[in-house]
């Protein structure tokens, strides 16, 4: 018979789906699947609109069977089927869709839920397959007929016999090669793990011929080979279930064993949605975050199906970065998905599924830090660093979504608190919100600076993450009240009185400074009394946006990027330390500089800095105590 060929643009896509669209050859049984799905669908429907069609949804199956030494895989459906017309006009034409049709024509009707839209998915099949055979005898008809290809070269069709209504396709698989196998799509325990990873939830049972070792009867260790016919998806999946129906023990198992995970999820997320774009989900905050969280190679992503059709395993789409720790998925039939499935056509849809999730997580989390104090903290502890991240990234664009879940340390019992709360417990003349960084609050707790802003009744936030400064730099202010490093030069609580006395000793000891920064090197901006030190000698403060923490975490950093903050080392003038410099400035300026060196490399330490020249240092001392 002589063969049909395909339209010349059929033949390069042809060529294209084999090579270049679909990246997952195994996607092609999910692909044929899904067809068959679509096929019963039709059928299915028929059988409610016309008396006639005396069929029930239990009638319905679609069969998969594998014959190893024939090479052969194939699939059988019980569908509406398909006359000659049909198969020339969807199987001759790449890309021409029926059940895109059907769906048009009935698209005012209720319970129609076809998945294939495009007619290209069949075609996946000739990445396996060097030849695909179609038999298909349309629901009430006496004809059957026979659709044969190799791939771009044409097609044939004729007629044939065929007992049953319905379509059955045969792929005689491709011969191995050194980089592919395609003997794998014969292998039974593949192909069940394929049908459940990606056609699990298709609503008709998917059925294939098992091979069991059963036990004999009347042995202890005696077995024989069985053969029986398993239905492999479990059909219904539970987030279209009734809520009522479900338990949190089948949530909790359902995130255990689809996310490997051996504790249950802190929290469970349900919520269907209708309205411009429809779809379900089914969200999970885990317990704890995963080994690799912050790893560069960490892929966040929600799983996408399309009426129960898996899409995508992680569509990062669906989720901002700094919920980024979700687990879950979405399903819904407003997709508008490209020929293959693979990759999203246009992400109209896709954006207004993410924005609604956004909403609906924040909400969540915010309804378990009001109710479960202690589940959010300790939710908080693992993934809070991310939600920070999302305060800074992005220019702060984030900030004003994320500000009320960001939690950090506080003077005030050493426990974590949220802004709202910190403001909550400002004195009344209070217009700064005050904090300080360091590796750990103990470590900061020490810090001399703070003792002296305690003491005065101000509360003060513990920031011990790298990003913690970072982020409250990006709020700039929460409810007005702006954010003050206590060890920037800036802080201001004194009277015009006392700020008035100090700056007339600075004055007067200014040409004493002016030698003791220059003994320094100029590794510090300025040397100058301060009055905000209680028992401490000296402390180390900074100009401008970039303080000692920020310097620390950026020079940390792989980049090789390299900045230093402009110092300014600071001498407590009610010290006895001040009476010694200020006799060694009139008496002895070079042991006046042996001094400042001790004491700059005093408040590095305790800053948590470095010291170029340790030795140097150990010498000055050792030479000041002899």
């Amino acid at each position: 018979m002589k063969k049909k060929q395909f339209k010349a643009e059929s033949k390069r896509l042809l060529d294209l789906m084999i090579n270049s669209i679909y990246t997952n050859k195994e996607i092609f049984l999910r692909e044929l699947i899904s067809n068959a799905s679509d096929a019963i669908d039709k059928l299915y429907y028929l059988s409610l609109t016309d008396r006639k069609v005396k069929l029930k949804k239990d009638d319905f199956k679609i069969k998969v069977e594998l014959d190893k030494e024939n090479r052969t895989l194939t699939i059988t459906d019980n569908g509406i089927g398909m006359d000659k017309d049909e198969l020339e006009k969807n199987l001759g034409t790449i890309a021409e869709s029926g059940s895109l049709l059907f769906k048009t024509e009935n698209e005012h009707k209720k319970d129609i839920d076809v998945i294939g839209q495009f007619g290209v998915g069949f075609y996946s099949a000739f990445m396996v397959a060097e030849q695909v055979s179609v038999t298909s005898k349309k629901y009430g008809s006496e004809e059957a007929n026979l659709w044969i290809s190799d791939g771009a070269d044409g097609y044939t069709i004729e007629k044939t016999d065929y007992d049953n209504f319905g379509t059955k396709i045969v792929l005689n698989l491709k011969e191995d090669t050194d980089t592919d196998n395609y003997s794998c799509y014969l292998d039974e325990h593949h192909i069940d793990t394929i049908i459940k990873t990606y056609s699990n939830y298709i609503t008709y049972p998917i059925v294939m011929n098992m091979t069991r070792n059963i036990l004999k009867e009347g042995t202890e260790n005696e077995y024989e080979e069985t053969h029986e016919e398993e239905i492999l998806n479990s059909m219904v999946p539970i987030w279209k279930k009734n809520k009522k129906d479900v338990k949190d023990e089948d949530y909790n198992a359902f995130y255990k064993d689809t996310y490997h995970d051996y504790e249950d999820p802190t929290r469970v997320i349900t919520y269907n949605v209708e309205g411009k774009c429809s779809y379900k989900s089914l969200l999970f905050v885990p317990s704890h975050a995963p080994y690799d969280m912050y790893n560069k190679d960490y892929k966040k992503g929600l799983a996408l199906y399309s009426n129960g059709v898996l899409i995508m395993e992680k569509c990062e789409e669906l989720l901002p970065d700094y919920f980024g720790f979700i687990k879950g998925l979405v399903d819904s039939e407003d997709i508008s998905l490209n020929i293959s499935r693979e990759m999203l056509q246009q992400d109209h849809q896709v954006k207004l599924i993410a924005q609604s999730l956004e909403k609906k997580i924040k909400k969540e989390l915010e309804t378990m830090l009001k109710d479960d104090r202690e589940k959010y903290e300790n939710f908080f502890k693992d993934f809070g660093m991310q939600l920070k991240f999302g305060v800074y990234n992005d220019f702060g664009a984030n900030k004003e979504l994320l500000k009320d879940l960001i939690m950090f340390y506080s003077s005030n019992d050493k426990k974590l608190t949220t802004l709202k709360e910190y403001i909550s417990r400002m004195k009344k003349d209070q217009d700064k919100i005050y904090y300080a960084c360091g590796e750990t609050v103990d470590k900061i707790d020490l810090l001399p600076q703070v003792e002296s802003i305690k003491d005065k009744g101000y509360e003060i936030l513990y920031l011990t993450e790298y990003v913690d400064e970072f982020a409250v730099q990006m709020l700039m202010d929460y409810d007005d009240k702006k954010f003050v490093n206590i060890c920037s030069e800036n802080v201001d609580l004194d009277t015009e009185e006392e700020k008035e006395e100090l700056e007339n000793k600075n004055k007067e000891s200014k040409d004493m400074f002016e030698l003791m920064k220059n003994s320094l090197n100029e590794e510090v901006k300025e040397v100058k009394y301060t009055n905000k030190l209680k028992n401490h000698p000296v402390c180390l403060t900074t100009k401008g946006n970039v303080s000692i923490e920020m310097e620390k975490v950026i020079n940390s950093m792989p980049t090789g990027e390299k900045i230093n903050s402009e110092k300014v080392l600071e001498i407590n003038e009610n010290h006895p330390i001040v009476k010694k410099l200020e006799k060694l400035y009139k008496e002895d300026k070079e042991e006046l500089e042996k001094y400042t060196k001790v004491l700059y490399a005093q408040a590095r330490l305790i800053e948590g800095l470095s010291i170029e020249n340790p030795t140097e240092v150990t010498n000055l001392i050792c030479d000041i105590m002899s």
